[in-house]
């Protein structure tokens, strides 16, 4: 397996979840790397499960001065990156995900700040870094295509997040650097018990799994196998759009 050998690769939120299962992916095609995290202990974890290819930097993706750090460290190390994964974002600890009368403006803020602005700035960080001919894959998400309760100001992010990739593709043609999405839909992971009481998830989840129209939820591990794709030479042709990867939830209507 060596669609991605020897090619060093930098994917944020990469400690946990879908990251994670890109990180997994990408070591199991011969990539190295670096995946961050600002969890110091699911950090060594992963790093640990993926053995010696990736090292991890502990850091928050919304500090101008953590970024930097971030892809030095990295460059340091490494001496060049050629694939950018732009996951982290989700859920803000602390402040659930809510309908419009119950948001504040630091709500507000908290998840712009995290879900777009932090997307932004992870690109513009990077490009000193980043080799010509790199791949920048950004995170957006389902949401971004069908409302869900409380999910409004989230959905917003992602959508602007797709937006990006077109315009961050036109910024950066001269150097070949190729910005794509890849949207998830409704991934098995721990987020979900940051959203309902632990004695609620596996309900929430068969709520999810019904609206699937193949059956099941997705895992990290098939967001791993898209993120390849978009990080490899077989996507040359593959510019400023968007993998929805949702098992058909968006696309295919269920009658229940």
């Amino acid at each position: 397996m060596s669609k991605l050998k020897n090619k060093v690769a930098l994917i944020t939120g990469g400690n946990s979840g879908i990251g994670f299962g890109i990180a997994e992916a990408f070591r199991n095609e011969g990539a190295i790397g670096t995946i961050t995290g600002r969890n110091q202990e699911t950090l060594d974890r992963s790093v640990q499960e993926l053995g010696t290819a990736f090292t991890g930097i502990n850091g928050d993706v919304t500090k101008m001065e953590d970024l930097e750090r971030i892809f030095k460290d990295t460059f340091d190390r490494f001496g060049r990156i050629d694939t950018l994964v732009v996951n982290a974002g989700g859920i803000v600890d602390g402040i659930p995900m809510a309908a419009i009368a119950g948001v504040t403006e630091e709500n507000y803020d908290r998840y712009m700040d995290l879900n777009l602005k932090s997307a932004y700035f992870t690109v513009q960080k990077a490009l000193p870094y980043l080799n010509d001919g790199a791949s920048i894959i950004l995170i957006g998400s389902s949401a971004a295509h069908r409302a869900a309760p409380g999910m409004t100001i989230y959905g917003a992010a992602k959508a602007a997040v797709i937006s990006l990739a077109k315009g961050l593709s036109l910024d950066l043609l001269e150097r070949k650097i190729r910005v794509n999405t890849l949207s998830p839909g409704s991934i098995d992971t721990p987020v979900f018990g940051k959203i309902v009481p632990q004695d609620q998830v596996e309900q929430v989840k068969q709520v999810w799994k019904d609206l699937i129209p193949i059956g099941r939820m997705g895992l990290p591990s098939d967001m791993g196998k898209a993120a390849v794709l978009l990080a490899s030479d077989d996507s040359s042709f593959i510019v400023g759009t968007e993998i929805l990867s949702d098992g058909g939830m968006t696309a295919i209507s269920l009658m229940k």
